[in-house]
C-alpha cells in the first residue's frame, strides 16, 4: 500500500477506514471553499440560494435586463417629472409655427397645430406609463385572486371561471374597445385602465390557477395541511410564493401591450381625447400631414415603439431567469 505524504497535499490513499475518512474531510472541504475556492458553495461558509435570488444573480448579468431596466427607469422619471429635461407647455400651441421642422429649442420641430412635437412626446410618456402599470397591477390582482381561489378550491367555482374566462376570450380587445369606450365621456386615464382590466383578466387568470394546482400538489403543501394549517396560512405562505412567477413574467410582458392597446383605442378616438396628451392622440392627429411634416409622426411612435419593446425585453428577462428549465 502506497501514501502520499504531507509534502505532497493530497490525501491518504488505500488505507481503509482512515483513508476515507481523510478523502471525505478533503470532499466537504472542497465543496464549502465552493468551485472558484471561495465560500460560495452550500456548506457552512456559504448558503443555498432561493429562486428569487438566483434570479436577481442572474438578472444583473443579463445585458437584455440592464438595458431594458435603464429604458424603462428613464421613462418613469420624465413621467413624473417631466419638466426635468423640457421646459415647454404642451398645450402651448400657435399655428404660425404648424409643421415647422427642427430649429434651436424645438429638436423635434412642431406638428399640425403649431404645438412642440418634443414637450409633447415627453408629456405623453406619462399618460402611457401610468395606463400601463395601474392595467397591468389591476389585471395582475384581480387575475390572481380568481384563478388562485379556483384553482386551489376547484369544484364548481373553476368549473364557472372557466366558463367566463372563455367567454371573455371571445371578445376581440379592439373591437370590444370601441364598443364599451365610444359611450364613456370622461376624458380620464381610468376608464381606458377599467376597460383593460376587465378584459386583461382572463388570461392571468388561466395562468394563477394552473400555478397554483402545480403548487398545491407539492409535499410541502400536503404536510403543512396534515399539521392543521389553515387555507389562508396554505395560500399565502406556502403556495403563493411558489406560484408567483409564472404571473410576474406574464403580467411584465403584458404591461407594453396594453401601452401599445391605449395608443391604439387613442388613435381610433374612443381612449384618450384632446386636450389630454398622448402618443396615440399625436399619431392620429400627425397622420394627415405625413408627406409634409414626416417628424411630427416619427417621434411619437418611436417614443411608443421604443416603451413596448423595453417592456417585452425586460419580460423576456425576467421569464429566463425564473424558468427553472433554462438553467
Amino acid at each position: 500500500m502506497s501514501e502520499q505524504g504531507p509534502g505532497n497535499g493530497g490525501a491518504i490513499a488505500g488505507t481503509g477506514m482512515g483513508g476515507a475518512m481523510d478523502l471525505a474531510t478533503g470532499e466537504a472541504s472542497s465543496l464549502e471553499r465552493g468551485p472558484g475556492g471561495g465560500s460560495g458553495g452550500t456548506g457552512p461558509r456559504g448558503r443555498p440560494r432561493s429562486l428569487w435570488s438566483d434570479a436577481w444573480h442572474d438578472l444583473r448579468r443579463n445585458p437584455v435586463f440592464v438595458l431594458s431596466a435603464l429604458v424603462i427607469l428613464f421613462l418613469v422619471l420624465i413621467s413624473i417629472w417631466p419638466s426635468a429635461i423640457t421646459s415647454g407647455n404642451p398645450l402651448d400651441c400657435d399655428l404660425a409655427n404648424a409643421q415647422r421642422g427642427a430649429e434651436p429649442g424645438h429638436p423635434f420641430g412642431f406638428d399640425g397645430q403649431g404645438c412642440d412635437v418634443y414637450t409633447r412626446t415627453v408629456y405623453g410618456a406619462r399618460t402611457s406609463v401610468t395606463v400601463g402599470v395601474c392595467a397591468t397591477l389591476g389585471v395582475a390582482l384581480l387575475g390572481s385572486v380568481l384563478g388562485g381561489l379556483a384553482g386551489y378550491f376547484g369544484g364548481a367555482g373553476d368549473a364557472v371561471l372557466s366558463r367566463i374566462t372563455d367567454i371573455f376570450f371571445a371578445i376581440p380587445v379592439v373591437l370590444g374597445g370601441l364598443v364599451l369606450l365610444s359611450v364613456v365621456t370622461s376624458n380620464s386615464v381610468w376608464p381606458v385602465v377599467g376597460f383593460m382590466v376587465l378584459l386583461g383578466w382572463p388570461q392571468i387568470s388561466r395562468i394563477a390557477r394552473g400555478s397554483v394546482i402545480t403548487a398545491k400538489q407539492h409535499d410541502y403543501v400536503q404536510a403543512a395541511r396534515a399539521l392543521g394549517a389553515s387555507h389562508t396560512r396554505i395560500l399565502l405562505r406556502h403556495i403563493a410564493p411558489n406560484a408567483v412567477a409564472p404571473v410576474i413574467v406574464v403580467a411584465t410582458i403584458a404591461l407594453g401591450t396594453y401601452i401599445s392597446l391605449e395608443a391604439t383605442l387613442s388613435y381610433l378616438g374612443v381612449g384618450l381625447k384632446p386636450p389630454s396628451v398622448s402618443w396615440g392622440i399625436d399619431i392620429s392627429a400627425a397622420s394627415p400631414y405625413i408627406r409634409n411634416a414626416p417628424h411630427a409622426l416619427l417621434w411619437p411612435s418611436g417614443a411608443l415603439a421604443i416603451t413596448v419593446l423595453a417592456f417585452i425585453m425586460l419580460g423576456d428577462a425576467v421569464r429566463d431567469a425564473l424558468d427553472p428549465k433554462l438553467r
